[in-house]
């Protein structure tokens, strides 16, 4: 990590999504919160310095210079990490990657986009209104859907996965590392076909 201390620049920037406070561990909304944490550890990278209202840290991944962000806004109002940090690095939206949950897929599906609306997902809602556009990278983990019209939708999405979800959606996360190396050179299609379910 350290061949990189004295860059100023960055190529990407991947940033997960979640609520900072303990209570929130482990829940569905903390998805994107896991996968970051997965890539860190897959890239020996410390997600520890403070800026930007969230946790960061530069990660050296095939060539590219990576920003891993945790924001700490709590998920609505994530834009307000994200947008800051990628003008500092002066990375553009299409090189960033967004890693969040989606109750719209079963647990363990993956679902990969350049580009798209918020699709009800307040955390998206605020990067595209901090980024000031939509043609940002995202990765949509699945978490399920909730189990009747009825369920009040905060609390399914700050509940917590059963077992065998939780292992679903763990046994993606080298699927998302993977897409994101793929993405970051280039090969987004490919990483779309092959992960895309």
């Amino acid at each position: 990590m350290g061949i990189f201390s004295g860059a100023s620049g960055a190529d990407w920037l991947i940033a997960g999504l979640g609520n900072p406070e303990q209570k929130y561990e482990g829940t569905r909304h903390n998805t994107g919160f896991a996968a970051l944490d997965y890539l860190a550890k897959s890239w020996s990278c410390d997600v520890a310095k403070a800026k930007w209202q969230g946790l960061y840290g530069i990660a050296g991944v095939g060539g590219h210079r990576v920003v891993l962000l945790k924001p700490l806004t709590y998920m609505n109002l994530s834009g307000q990490s994200i947008g800051p940090a990628a003008a500092f690095y002066k990375i553009p939206r299409n090189h960033i990657i967004v890693l969040c949950d989606d109750i719209a897929q079963q647990p363990g599906h993956i679902r990969i986009r350049p580009s798209g609306s918020a699709g009800g997902h307040n955390g998206l809602k605020s990067i595209i209104a901090c980024t000031g556009g939509e043609d940002f990278n995202r990765i949509r983990i699945g978490v399920g859907a909730k189990p009747r019209p009825d369920y009040d939708l905060a609390d399914w999405v700050l509940g917590r996965f059963p077992a065998q979800d939780a292992e679903l959606v763990a046994g993606r996360l080298p699927d998302v590392e993977s897409a994101c190396r793929l993405m970051m050179d280039g090969r987004l299609a490919e990483a779309q076909n092959r992960y895309n379910h």
